[in-house]
């Protein structure tokens, strides 16, 4: 019945039968022995020795949530036909709860959130070099930042990286908006936009100390920004600043200030951090607070500053910390979408719940956990992307906050997402919608040679991508058979190759679907032997004449055959006297003999123990269980059969 193994009713060798379980033949030549209980064979056309393959022990009705996957009888199916749950799964075992049936082991390329369908994904352009590195000074700060920007009607986006700030259009136009130059200027430490202007920190040329810079995001590349300010006794060496609740939160070496786009000088700062060390790395808002996230060396936290009556930030002598993470984990990027914080660390990336009235933190476990630190976060809908490199490619990881994963709070579906062609020795490191439009941008740091900001394709969809299942074990360890397998799905242009992966990654091709074969059952000829579990892999392929078009891929199911071996009944007629006699004439025996051995089996029997039996008429030796004894009162055969006795009839089933 439903939730019970798929095995139930097969015997197990639960026993050990021992050495005492076996008999060893001198003066009188016995034919068999159950369990170390010798008899002599008595076969005649009446009570025939006979063998024959046992049935199932038992029939089970099958009333699970996938009629037929528990059958013991027939065909084991799996089916699956919808994979918005994400990926992240080693075993695809629906049993194990409602969102398992929607997920998968590993993708690329594809896109998996359409309920019921899996499409590619769309392509990415290379349209700009990324010139610095990763900062390893402070800790492996990223020195990008991507902002997604709108001017004189334009889509675009401002890409900060290192001593430029470029302005690049959605058909990949390049302007140098901001253009400083190593060795003799300082970087860029910081930027952010209201919306009309763009503001950024650095330092002045000839005094060294804080230049507060605006200039219009419509200005090109020929008007020199404005020189706000400067201050006369802070010299930047690390910034982080954001436009947030309508004014820019500037957090300079260690103190946060609070600024507008009016501002005309520093001002003094909200809060200063004792630790010199400390490191601001993201800024972001909810309802209730702003919110800081930096570290000093491998200790990273959260620290909130509520709005006061008036709506300003007070001063602080000391922060509040809505959240502290494990030693060695970083925070490298925070931002409130939908009610959640999320998270970007050193290890992946986390979401947390915002209490709306005093804006505390509840965070969660890892979502996933990354090769390289999540320094970026984009949200649009209800997905957030993260900065995660796709494979052994820079790209994103996507992350739908409407699909919690089954069982585990603050958990949600997630997979991979859109890549570029670099390696992913070249981390990702920041990402942003260009403009209004559905469009990314992300761009990957310099490593070695440069790096490159990428911007998604309108419309051309990528070459290839591929989905692989959980590996499929129907929920049992025995082995199977898997025999076929048949997608579904609209396969007008592009195609779509079907391949098994067994459990040592060798795959094997099974079936290519195009708009000339259809979806036909395809017979899954390797691996030949049983397998304990097997992993489909389904790879889809753009239409050839048209970049824009590609297969459509709906569902699979796949059917296996149990290989467990068979089990044998087998049945010996053997005679049970108190006096009896070999082949050669050796008589053995006593008073009551035969009601003791009797007696032996039938307790055996009622225990249902394995026990070894021994035929010595073919040699065979088998572990079985005692399915029936059967007791016949008869005359002696002959004269040298005496006593009480008669014919005993034991059928057993053997285990192994």
């Amino acid at each position: 019945m439903a939730g019970q193994d798929i095995t139930e009713g097969l015997p197990l060798n639960v026993g050990n039968p021992g050495t005492s379980g076996f008999w060893t033949n001198n003066a009188e030549d016995y034919d068999v022995a159950f369990g170390g209980i010798p008899f002599f064979m008595a076969p005649t056309d009446q009570n025939p020795y006979q063998r024959e393959t046992a049935p199932y022990r038992k029939e089970q009705f099958d009333n699970s949530r996938e009629p037929g996957e528990q059958s013991l009888t027939g065909w084991w199916l799996r089916s699956q036909s919808s994979f918005h749950g994400g990926t992240g799964i080693k075993f695809y075992d629906p049993s194990a709860g409602e969102s398992i049936a929607y997920r998968y082991f590993d993708s690329q390329g594809v896109n998996p959130w359409v309920k019921g369908q899996v499409t590619l994904l769309r392509d990415t352009t290379n349209v700009h070099v990324v010139t610095e590195p990763v900062n390893t000074t402070t800790t492996d700060k990223a020195e990008q930042h991507i902002r997604s920007i709108r001017y004189s009607n334009k889509d675009a986006i401002l890409l900060h990286d290192g001593y430029d700030v470029d302005r690049i259009d959605a058909d990949g136009t390049v302007v140098h908006w901001v253009d400083y130059n190593s060795g003799t200027d300082d970087p860029v430490f910081a930027i952010c936009d209201d919306g009309k202007f763009g503001y950024w920190i650095t330092n002045d040329t000839a005094s060294g100390k804080l230049e507060w810079n605006k200039k219009l995001l419509s200005d090109g590349a020929g008007v020199a920004p404005t020189v706000v300010f400067t201050h006369p006794s802070i010299t930047i060496t690390k910034c982080e600043m954001e436009y947030v609740k309508d004014r820019i939160i500037v957090c300079a070496n260690n103190s946060v200030y609070e600024m507008t786009g009016a501002s005309t000088s520093l001002p003094t700062a909200v809060y200063t951090n004792p630790n010199t060390n400390y490191t601001y790395t993201s800024i972001t808002a909810s309802g209730p607070a702003i919110y800081t996230a930096g570290h000093s060396g491998i200790y990273s936290t959260i620290q909130k500053y509520t709005l006061g009556t008036n709506g300003a930030m007070p001063t602080l002598t000391q922060a509040s910390v809505a959240a502290e993470f494990p030693p060695g984990e970083i925070v490298h990027k925070i931002f409130c979408y939908l009610g959640y914080m999320l998270i970007g660390t050193s290890k992946g990336m986390r979401v947390a719940n915002i209490n709306d009235q005093d804006g505390s933190l509840e965070y969660g476990p890892l979502i996933f956990e990354s090769t390289q630190p999540v320094y970026d976060i984009a949200c649009a809908d209800r997905f957030a992307w993260a900065t995660t490199g796709v494979g052994s490619n820079a790209g994103l990881t996507r992350v739908d906050l409407s699909q919690l994963i089954e069982g585990e709070p603050l958990r949600f579906a997630y997979a991979t997402d859109i890549a570029g062609v670099q390696s992913s020795a070249h981390p990702t490191t920041a990402v942003g919608f260009v403009g209004t439009s559905n469009r990314l941008a992300f761009c990957s740091a310099y490593n070695s040679t440069n790096g490159a900001l990428y911007i998604e394709s309108a419309s051309t969809l990528v070459t290839s991508g591929y989905l692989q299942t959980g590996a499929i074990r129907y929920g049992t360890l025995e082995p199977k058979n898997f025999k076929f397998v048949r997608a579904r799905g609209v396969f007008t242009y592009g195609a779509m190759d079907i391949q098994t992966i067994e459990e040592n990654g060798d795959i094997n091709n099974v079936i290519t679907y195009n708009a000339a074969v259809g979806t036909p059952e395809a017979a899954t000829t390797a691996p030949e032997l049983p397998q304990e579990f097997l992993s489909y892999k389904f790879t889809l392929s753009r239409s050839a004449s048209d970049t824009s078009q590609g297969p459509v891929f709906k569902g699979f199911q796949a059917k296996a055959l149990p290989a467990t071996k068979r089990q044998r009944l087998i049945q010996f007629p053997v005679w049970c006297f108190d006096v009896e006699k070999d082949r050669y004439n050796v008589i053995t025996g006593y008073e009551g003999r035969a009601w003791e051995r009797i007696q032996l089996l039938e307790n055996i029997e009622a225990e249902g123990d394995i026990i070894n039996i021994q035929d010595f008429t073919t040699g065979e030796r088998v572990q079985a269980i005692i399915e029936q004894v059967q007791f016949a009162r008869k005359t002696p055969p002959s004269g040298n059969f005496s006593g009480f006795g008669g014919l005993l009839t034991v059928t057993v089933r053997t285990v192994l």
